[in-house]
């Protein structure tokens, strides 16, 4: 039993997201960041300093950077999402402004050559692994040639500062593994990010799912009061209709008819409007009845599920839409891995409740069971639509594609429910999954909110 893999170097591509991550007017921001920067580096050096560098040069690469602003600001409004070829493109023409300002300023031996992180950075954040190893391969290439050919770096007039190769060599390879490993530790960063944010939206989704669900009983005890008084005119009216009506009259079959289905009509509404006793949405409920209601799509399969509860006296909790829906994400999961049969094993003392759910089956693998409860974790095949179907449970045996979902969004409900869930495998073969709550937590009324 097991909703997981691992999360490799391998498998980090980010989930599909919307189009333009990142908006023209950051990049531009930035890019008028950096144009400042420069001119009072290149300012400072030569006036202040008085370091002899190609002045002109150098101002004719930093204009290049401020005619592309001007000219995007003309073309396009800063609210623009760039496509990730759009934003590859604009990065890549700042790396190699950069590179042609390095060039004419010494090279790698340019303690501003450290200023080539800075794209690696963004594009690590923001775009996707393919244009994110583009530009890192750009940038290594970059790096690369501004080891080997540059200008000489500016210094103090009649004198020539020449570094050593190896000490050349060490920069060089600073700066390629500072690309590197900042590149690396973004992406996955902002990978995890995007995983976590699409998988809350889903538990949101799943959980508006269950409140909608939960209102039924509700709106069908308002419906029954509401046409309770127009079903009992047209009652009356439909009596007095009949008693005037000679019993041979051509009408007087009709009227009886009409008497008859407001009859039926009133005794439906009568059982709505009592619903609350027994419907399986009532707010107050045994906790072994939660039990079956939770166990209750899976009960027709193949596996077998066998349900216990007992403890100190009667146990009657409030019915949570998340404690339901989280119950039954994990007896699914129990069910689609037991071989024969999956038990709910429930014991309560006066402080405290605790619910194991054994199954059968091979158990969790070593390599993943630390991991289990986080977004996206699992060893079905998977598909990366967010879509209502995709997020209550499902039938066993229905084969079902797994988003690895199941386990983060049973693990985010119950633990709202004030549960303490952890993950395991039995001495004797199968899963077991084990919540604890205090007695308190189910027995009072909970501040419920979808958002």
């Amino acid at each position: 039993m097991t909703d997981s893999s691992l999360f490799n170097f391998g498998a980090m591509t980010r989930l599909p997201a919307e189009p333009g991550r990142v908006r023209l007017g950051t990049l531009s921001l930035l890019r008028w960041f950096a144009i400042a920067g420069q001119s009072f580096a290149i300012l400072i050096v030569h006036f202040g300093l008085g370091y002899d560098l190609p002045l002109l040069a150098c101002l004719g690469a930093i204009e290049a950077s401020v005619i592309l602003n001007i000219v995007l600001a003309l073309r396009y409004r800063a609210s623009r999402r760039l496509s990730d070829g759009e934003t590859t493109a604009l990065l890549a023409f700042d790396q190699l402004q950069l590179t042609v300002l390095l060039y004419l300023t010494g090279g790698i031996e340019n303690p501003f050559a450290l200023m080539f992180i800075a794209p690696a950075a963004i594009s690590a954040s923001s775009l996707n692994l393919r244009n994110t190893i583009a530009l890192g391969t750009l940038s290594f290439a970059f790096v690369t040639f501004l080891a080997v050919a540059h200008e000489p770096l500016p210094w103090e007039p009649g004198k020539e500062l020449t570094l050593p190769p190896l000490f050349v060599g060490g920069i060089w390879i600073a700066i390629v593994l500072g690309i590197g490993f900042t590149a690396v530790v973004a992406f996955r960063v902002a990978t995890e990010a995007t995983r976590m944010s699409a998988a809350l939206a889903a538990t949101q989704l799943a959980l508006a799912k269950e409140h909608r669900l939960s209102s039924l009983g509700a709106l069908a005890a308002s419906a029954a009061h509401e046409l309770g008084t127009p079903l009992g005119t047209i009652s009356v009216i439909a009596k007095e209709l009949s008693r005037e009506t000679p019993p041979d009259s051509p009408n007087a079959e009709e009227l009886r008819l009409l008497l008859s289905q407001v009859s039926r009509c009133r005794d439906i509404l009568a059982r709505l409007a009592h619903h609350d006793a027994d419907d399986p949405f009532a707010m107050r409920a045994p906790f072994a009845v939660v039990l079956e209601e939770a166990a209750a799509p899976y009960q027709d399969g193949e596996v077998e599920i066998r349900i216990e509860a007992e403890g100190d006296g009667d146990l009657t909790i409030m019915r949570q839409p998340e404690l339901v829906h989280g119950l039954a994400n994990i007896i699914e999961n129990a069910t689609d891995f037991a071989e024969r049969r999956v038990q709910l094993r429930a014991r309560w003392t006066p402080t405290e409740i605790r619910l194991e759910v054994l199954d059968d089956g091979p158990g969790f693998s070593p390599d993943v069971i630390a991991r289990l409860g986080e977004p996206y974790v699992t060893t079905r095949p998977g598909k990366w639509a967010l879509t209502e179907e995709d997020l209550g449970p499902s039938a066993p045996g229905d084969g079902h594609e797994g988003m690895g979902l199941g386990f983060f969004i049973a693990k985010t409900l119950l633990e709202r429910t004030g549960a303490s869930v952890t993950f395991g495998n039995r001495p004797e073969g199968g899963a077991r999954v084990t919540m604890a709550w205090r007695r308190s937590d189910l027995e009072t009324m909970p501040e419920l909110s979808a958002s």
